[in-house]
């Protein structure tokens, strides 16, 4: 019976779309989040990434977003991070919210994931004050 059930079970499992597999992405990047690690947030980034930081935005290469990001989470040391909404209905595309709190205020935190030869990257990255 088992024999059976595992060919069945393979191709079944086949057919599954890869997003299914991909795992929670804004639950990854949480952790890097509320330790202000612009380094492993940075290693999730889109060859260039829309950075947008308060009243800043701009399109800057990986390394350039790491270091403006590096020096917010420098200015604003995060206390906590919480995810508030995620949007995962198109399998090319998703978007979460993040609440970042930190010891001079809250932030609201919106990330964007856009599929790139199948594998997800951060393409825009957004830090506003939380009202």
């Amino acid at each position: 019976m088992t024999k059976t059930l595992v060919p069945i079970l393979f191709f079944i499992t086949s057919l599954l779309p890869s997003m299914l597999f991909q795992g929670d992405l804004v639950n990854d990047v949480l952790p890097y989040f509320k330790n202000g690690n612009a380094k492993d947030i940075a290693k999730n980034f889109a060859p260039s990434v829309e950075l947008g930081i308060l009243s800043d935005s701009d399109v800057y290469s990986k390394a350039q977003a790491e270091q403006i990001l590096r020096d917010f989470f420098s200015k604003h040391i995060p206390v906590n991070a919480t995810v508030v909404h995620v949007i995962d209905t198109n399998p090319n595309y998703q978007v979460g919210i993040v609440a970042l709190a930190t010891k001079s205020g809250k932030f609201r935190t919106t990330i964007s994931y856009k599929k790139t030869s199948g594998t997800f990257y951060i393409t825009e990255l957004k830090i506003e004050a939380d009202k």
